[in-house]
């Protein structure tokens, strides 16, 4: 079943990210993944967070209806306080952890031209195990209807390039491709 996050589900939540990373076994530090990627929306946009529930989180969607006002938000709220607890990082990120350090300290905003159509970002996960029962679908449908109701335009998120397999989901499910660079994908979606 998908439900509504709850304050409970967050130490789920960061284990889901974690595990869905590129590296899951390469942190030292296994929360920095989620500090990133999910911390700041079960903080600042927790009622655009849901979760997949059998009996144990298996999977999760977070978003934000206004970009520019989230990544304000992180950079006045977020980021300062973890960069009190993670040093600034090597100028050559080597490792898992130095390369999230590295995106805590060096944050980059989403391009303009991404967001002037879709404000809107998400990010999503699943387990192995989850996928192609039909909750991706689900979860990213519920967030729409939730940004939709909220006034959004338009919905945005980045993919790994080597990520085949999301970005013909997300295909699949009405987004399209809107620029493409070294290391992300960038897909929309009007509403």
């Amino acid at each position: 079943m998908i439900r509504k996050f709850r304050l409970d589900d967050e130490y789920a939540v960061y284990d889901i990210c974690l595990r869905t990373s590129s590296n899951p076994d390469g942190f030292d530090d296994p929360q920095l993944v989620g500090h990133v990627y999910a911390g700041p929306y079960l903080r600042f946009s927790p009622q655009f967070a849901s979760v997949v529930d059998e009996g144990t989180v298996l999977g999760y969607i977070v978003g934000t209806p206004d970009t520019r006002e989230f990544e304000a938000r992180c950079r006045e709220e977020w980021w300062p306080m973890l960069r009190k607890r993670y040093p600034d990082d090597p100028a050559d990120p080597k490792t898992p952890d130095e390369r999230m350090i590295r995106i805590i300290h060096h944050f980059l905003p989403a391009p303009e031209e991404i967001v002037k159509d879709h404000p809107s970002h998400l990010h999503i996960n699943l387990l192995d195990g989850t996928r192609g029962k039909g909750y991706g679908r689900a979860l990213i449908e519920r967030l729409t209807d939730e940004l939709i109701e909220a006034g959004s335009p338009g919905l945005h998120f980045g993919v790994d390039p080597a990520n085949t397999n999301a970005l013909a989901f997300y295909r699949a499910v009405g987004f399209a491709e809107l620029r493409r660079d070294t290391h992300t994908v960038w897909m929309g979606r009007r509403f």
